[in-house]
């Protein structure tokens, strides 16, 4: 008779070849996510519970309400998303026009002229505003001379206090977001691409409209939404051109938490604030999605 006699190794083989559980990815992701928690989410949790806190000293949404319906808020709330929609267009435009001339016109100084565009990006926006003063203001370079010529001691020129002013400021800054990435959408184009629709005989228009701006467009969008988020939330270039009738978004908050004191009224702006950028993020996001699908599948 003989016996079976089982291998001790063969019985624990199994749970040796079992992988072991290890905790260093999550120690090497905690980090981080304790960075993002502190600097981004404490804030809005934080933003969100002061907007809740009602003058009895109690919560409730009593604050939403009686903040919402004032007609102020809802003049300030429109004056931003259309400074910022006339901003974008006007990026996108400009923004466009110089890429396309950069990046296919060559003309002596066209270096410098890139050189320059990313020497805004590094400028804070009030100092655009302060030139702005300096040559378009009431007592500006641009009003002394006309007066000069004219004769006439009334400012010519006066536009900086109202949303045209704050628009072409926020164009002359925010332009070179969208100019970059387009610039580098254009150095990836195959030159040979556009050297046989040339031959073919197309026109330098239909190139452009067939040829370059499709490869540009998720670049475009980018840039575009870029601008778009931070034309919503600039409150620089509004302070500094002066215009005391025109009242955005963050110049409301402002004025709610630091000069009168209203934190509970200035949180919930600023949740709506939050809200609106969120809101087009998801949306930038959904777009950026969609054209990168459709050049995949085209």
């Amino acid at each position: 008779m003989t016996a079976v006699i089982e291998s001790p190794s063969a019985a624990t083989a199994p749970e040796e070849l079992a992988p072991k559980r290890s905790w260093k990815p999550v120690l090497w992701t905690l980090p981080p996510v304790l960075v993002v928690l502190g600097i981004a989410v404490y804030p809005i949790v934080r933003v969100l519970l002061e907007s809740t806190k009602t003058k009895a000293g109690g919560r409730g949404t009593a604050t939403w309400s009686s903040v919402l319906a004032e007609e102020s808020v809802r003049k300030a709330l429109w004056r931003t998303v259309t400074i910022a929609v006339g901003s974008t267009a006007g990026c996108l435009v400009l923004g466009t026009f110089l890429a396309i001339v950069l990046a296919f016109i060559p003309f002596p100084g066209s270096q410098l002229v890139g050189r320059l565009i990313d020497t805004v990006l590094t400028l804070p926006s009030f100092l655009v505003t302060l030139a702005f003063t300096f040559l378009y203001g009431t007592a500006g370079a641009v009003n002394a001379l006309i007066g000069n010529l004219t004769g006439s001691t009334e400012p010519a020129i006066n536009f900086l206090s109202t949303p045209w002013g704050i628009i072409f400021a926020e164009i002359t800054f925010f332009t070179p977001f969208v100019v970059r990435p387009l610039l580098a959408a254009f150095a990836q184009l195959p030159r040979e691409q556009l050297d046989v629709a040339s031959s073919l005989g197309a026109t330098p228009w239909r190139v452009l409209r067939q040829v370059v701006l499709p490869e540009a467009w998720p670049a475009l969008a980018a840039g575009g939404s870029l601008v778009l988020l931070l034309t919503l939330n600039e409150f620089g270039i509004v302070l500094f051109t002066g215009a005391k009738g025109v009242i955005t978004l963050p110049a409301l908050i402002y004025t709610r938490g630091i000069v009168t004191f209203d934190l509970p009224g200035a949180a919930v702006l600023a949740s709506v604030q939050v809200l609106l950028s969120l809101s087009l993020y998801l949306g930038y996001r959904l777009l950026f999605a969609r054209l990168t699908s459709a050049r995949k599948e085209s």
